[in-house]
């Protein structure tokens, strides 16, 4: 079992943190989450799901019973007496999925406002895995400048940019990839979606 963060922050994108929860919970792990305000409201505009629900129960009625093998602790955000606010206590890594430019901002400037700013600073002053997932197009110049900063101090930036090599026919196939790549990084096994077999003379993708 690990331990990973997973910060909601209010970027559209509600489904992506919902199919890494998904998989996280059904893989066994110990799940610490954490949602910005706006998180909270767009999850619910976007997913249905309602502030004061029971999350892991909420996940169970969606996706099955599946989830319930991990556990899943859900922290406030002002609450900075919370143990993962503490690089005393380990964890596994965080990602910030999806992650709004006013979040990236914080973390790139160490702001360390909101438990979610300041468990994404202990994550990186730990040197554990710090994975965003920034959704937000199109990307202005000061957005730009803060990807690469927090791409130099040692986070892995995952743009919402699903590939279409798998050839998805759901909107959960789309967030699998994501949340498949956000996996790899985090050093897990997944089977979200298949990797790349490319034909007979064709050419790998990118990514």
């Amino acid at each position: 079992m690990k331990h990973v963060i997973v910060a909601v922050t209010g970027a559209s994108g509600g489904l992506y943190a919902l199919r890494l929860l998904r998989a996280l919970l059904a893989g066994g792990h110990r799940v610490s989450v954490i949602m910005s305000g706006f998180g909270r409201y767009v999850l619910r505009e976007e997913t249905g799901l309602g502030a004061g629900d029971e999350l892991q129960d909420r996940l169970a009625g969606l996706y099955g019973d599946a989830v319930m093998k991990g556990d899943l602790t859900e922290y406030k955000i002002g609450d900075l007496a919370a143990s993962i606010a503490s690089g005393s206590v380990h964890t596994d890594g965080m990602v910030v999925i999806p992650c709004s430019m006013k979040t990236l901002s914080a973390i790139t400037h160490g702001a360390s406002s909101s438990l979610i700013e300041r468990a994404a600073d202990v994550t990186l002053k730990e040197n554990r895995p710090l994975v965003l997932v920034p959704r937000e197009t199109p990307l202005n110049i000061i957005h730009l400048r803060n990807l690469l900063a927090a791409a130099e101090a040692g986070a892995r930036i995952v743009p919402a940019m699903p590939a279409f090599y798998q050839k998805p026919s759901t909107f959960d196939d789309l967030a699998d990839f994501i949340a498949g790549r956000v996996l790899n990084l985090l050093g897990m096994d997944q089977q979200l979606f298949s990797p790349w077999d490319a034909p007979s003379g064709g050419k790998e993708p990118a990514g």
